[in-house]
């Protein structure tokens, strides 16, 4: 008999199994979390680069440009000019000071800075040692010159007599009239002091010695006055003439020469104007800012005030033409003027222009940045205003 044997089949164990599946599922976690990770990288990837064209904030469409009214520019021919700053001073030759000869401590003030005052009107009165040393003299120098004019007549009626000899007589008049000089030095002394021989009193009162306005005080209540030494208690000055005094680079001396006018405008009154003489230019320069003090008389017609600032412009004698444009067509904006001219295309472009004096009539001068012929358009601020809506 002939034995067949079967082939032996190998069956895995439970445990095997188990670990094969394990195998193959941690496979399929590792393929697909590569998958992921490529897509975070793609996602994660900055978008590519674009240009943006930036915006002309000058230019600007609007869709009826009709309602935007326009106006010409035209041409005028004027004289060059230069416009400075400056302020009002008192003419110092109409500047008087109020003096006390006498020291001593101020009892009553009758006057303020900024007062008007009238010569002869009290200013103020002061309590004065000197005073009284001034009266006390002048009483000794009286009975002194009673006394040898008293002597004189008795040495008179004696030289006629025979009693005394020549000598003493002249003597006499010689006493008599040193006793007279002792009194009139003394009266003198008390008048420069400033008060009244008739009216003995410790009291100086101190008057304003001409008209005008009081542009200085340095002297308060129970403050001393120490004489001529001191600062002058007040100053007076008239102010129907007033000094303007300019500062004008070195580089425009040239349009400047004395004995030509002025125009003189008040920046508290800027719509008037006024005509001054230039009387002066000062020969030094500021080493610092390289100036140099130009001087103008001007009369005060009454509201020129000390202190205050003025705009002066000298006119020259070179002819030059410039743009007039309707005021109402200067933008002023951020610290510069601008006007809109048309661009076409419903488009207006915003240019920036530099503008001279203002002119009669509301209209503007413009120096630079707008030709004569060109359009502008009339009321810069309405279509600015609509614009910005």
């Amino acid at each position: 008999m002939v034995f067949l044997r079967r082939p032996s089949v190998t069956i895995p164990s439970r445990s095997s199994g188990l670990e094969f599946l394990s195998l193959l599922f941690a496979s399929c976690l590792c393929l697909a979390g590569c998958g992921d990770h490529k897509a975070d990288l793609r996602a994660e990837a900055p978008p590519p680069a674009s240009v943006e064209r930036e915006q002309d904030v000058n230019a600007m469409q609007v869709e009826h440009p009709e309602q935007f009214p326009l106006a010409t520019a035209v041409a005028r021919e004027t004289t060059s000019q230069l416009t400075v700053t400056g302020t009002v001073n008192p003419d110092v030759s109409r500047s008087v000071p109020v003096i006390s000869i006498a020291t001593g401590r101020v009892v009553e003030i009758h006057a303020r800075l900024g007062d008007t005052v009238q010569k002869g009107q009290l200013l103020l009165r002061v309590q004065s040692a000197d005073m009284s040393g001034a009266f006390s003299d002048y009483r000794k120098a009286v009975a002194d010159e009673q006394l040898a004019r008293t002597q004189l007549e008795r040495s008179k009626l004696l030289y006629d007599k025979g009693a005394i000899s020549l000598n003493d007589l002249q003597v006499a008049q010689d006493t008599e009239d040193k006793a007279q000089v002792d009194v009139e030095n003394t009266t003198e002394r008390i008048r420069v002091l400033g008060a009244n021989i008739d009216h003995p009193a410790a009291i100086v009162d101190v008057r304003a010695p001409v008209s005008g306005v009081i542009t200085d005080q340095q002297v308060t209540n129970a403050a001393g006055v120490a004489g001529l030494g001191s600062p002058n208690p007040f100053t007076i000055s008239d102010l129907s003439y007033v000094w303007i005094l300019c500062d004008v680079y070195e580089n425009d001396l040239a349009h400047v020469h004395v004995g030509e006018t002025a125009e003189i405008r008040l920046n508290a009154y800027p719509d008037q104007a006024f005509t001054g003489r230039i009387s002066n230019v000062l020969p030094i320069l500021d080493p610092t800012i390289r100036t140099a003090k130009v001087r103008i008389e001007v009369r005060n017609p009454g509201m020129m005030r000390v202190g205050m600032f003025v705009t002066a412009t000298f006119h020259g004698q070179k002819k030059e033409t410039h743009t007039v444009v309707p005021a109402a067509a200067i933008l002023h904006l951020h610290d510069r003027n601008w006007v809109y001219v048309p661009a076409g295309d419903k488009k207006f472009r915003r240019i920036e222009v530099a503008i001279g004096p203002s002119l009669t009539d509301n209209m503007q001068e413009i120096v630079s940045g707008l030709q004569p012929g060109q359009q502008v358009i009339r009321n810069a601020l309405v279509f600015q205003n609509t614009v910005e809506q």
